[in-house]
């Protein structure tokens, strides 16, 4: 089986076909998905697939873009809401300074909150960066030298100095369509010195579709064509490069099941 360790499957379109997404990614494969969180006010609806779907889990958080909506978010209030049972993660939270639709400092405040939460309870965080490495490796370095908490860098986009920077927190790295695209020559030199028990795989669907669905929705079952690249990347078979991010994923997300093979 093959993991999607991010997707948005309470965007449309997904939304609106979701037993359909569903049922192609199991038929391509795809054993275990995650679904994430982007605004509080929309967690609900989150929370509703991952219970409505045993092999779909979730996580609870804010992106940074919507930190001006919850200006007054705090590490209690995401700690609250990942005590169910389906919440194996915190975020996605992290710095987009490429957009900025909301100010730097709220993004960087609800990002502590973030790490804080993640830090008290174990559960992942899951870091978006875009255009923000220098204040990104800051928090990031800062916060654990206030004590260790686990997480990962998702949809890496950014140079081999930020991957390096987040493997020496321990922390994991997942990569996206964006693997396949044309001018992403930095993101395939990150995938090629990341540490295989380090890599996990994404869609970040219904976005980055990729090679050869480029320009089309995304959608969980398109995690196989990320998977192949990878692979390719890594010079290894297909089947172990599956095996291995999937082992990468459980031990990560500790909260989440396995399925029974």
């Amino acid at each position: 089986m093959l993991v999607d360790s991010h997707c948005h499957l309470d965007y449309a379109p997904l939304s609106a076909e979701l037993d359909a997404v569903v049922d192609r990614a199991r038929a391509a494969g795809i054993g275990t998905m995650l679904t994430i969180s982007t605004q509080l006010d929309r967690f609900p609806g989150v929370l509703e697939i991952a219970e409505r779907f045993d092999d779909i889990w979730c996580s609870v958080g804010v992106h940074p873009h919507e930190a001006s909506r919850e200006p007054e978010l705090t590490a209690k209030r995401l700690i609250d809401l990942s005590k169910h049972p389906k919440v194996i993660g915190i975020g996605e939270t992290g710095l987009d300074y490429y957009y900025e639709h909301s100010p730097r400092d709220l993004q960087q405040q609800s990002f502590r909150a973030h790490i804080t939460a993640a830090r008290e309870t174990g559960l992942p965080v899951i870091v978006h960066s875009r255009n923000a490495e220098v204040d990104t490796t800051r928090i990031l370095v800062d916060e654990y030298m206030m004590g260790p908490y686990p997480g990962l860098l998702h949809c890496f986009s950014a140079t081999r100095q930020l991957a390096e920077n987040a493997l020496e927190i321990d922390l994991r790295i997942s990569f996206s369509g964006i693997v396949t695209f044309k001018n992403a020559d930095e993101v395939r030199e990150a995938v090629r010195i990341v540490p295989l028990d380090r890599i996990l795989v994404e869609t970040d669907a219904p976005y980055l579709a990729p090679i050869p669905h480029r320009g089309k929705i995304n959608e969980p079952s398109f995690v196989t064509h990320t998977a192949a690249a990878v692979a390719e990347l890594k010079g290894m078979p297909q089947e172990a490069l599956w095996e291995a991010t999937t082992e990468n994923f459980f031990e990560l997300f500790r909260k989440a099941e396995k399925p029974q093979k």
